[in-house]
């Protein structure tokens, strides 16, 4: 067993641990592996099915029916697009289509470098200046398509 594999071992051990006798842990447990890693490794879904005494089966489907679960590592910067009523009627589906165009990826994909993944979000609480979009943990309102340029063009050269 490599080191990797025995470090994730311990983790999943931690965080089921730390869940232990709540009703229904396998949202908040799934959540903190998340946490940790920044995706739930295949390898930790046949630890969990071991240690929470579930079928993978039962925890892919958790994780397949939620959409903010990852099971690939996400890019360094994930670029959430709010797809709400507001953004929409302010011209968020023309910005998704720029967004897409300009990272070369759909949503829930990652760009080649590694260094963004495009998710949707639905509703960032920004509706007055829509369209909004947040980078990482920072929210940007009325973003154009020229904006948006402008904020990714920011982030690859500090790369």
């Amino acid at each position: 067993m490599t080191s990797s594999a025995i470090a994730l071992e311990e983790v999943v051990e931690s965080v089921v641990a730390g869940h232990r006798g709540k009703v229904g842990p396998l949202l908040p447990v799934l959540h903190s592996i998340q946490s940790i890693y920044g995706f739930i490794p295949r390898e930790a879904v046949t630890l969990l099915a071991g240690t929470m005494n579930l079928s993978r089966a039962e925890i892919h489907g958790v994780i397949g029916f939620y959409h903010d679960f990852r099971t690939e590592p996400p890019g360094e910067h994930i670029v959430h697009l709010c797809r709400a009523e507001a953004c929409q009627a302010m011209g968020a589906r023309r910005l998704e289509q720029h967004a897409r165009e300009r990272l070369g990826v759909d949503f829930g994909e990652t760009t080649a470098d590694g260094l963004f993944t495009l998710e949707p979000v639905y509703c960032l609480g920004n509706c007055a200046c829509s369209p909004s979009i947040r980078i990482n943990e920072e929210t940007y309102a009325r973003v154009s398509a020229e904006k948006f340029d402008q904020l990714i063009a920011d982030l690859e050269t500090q790369e």
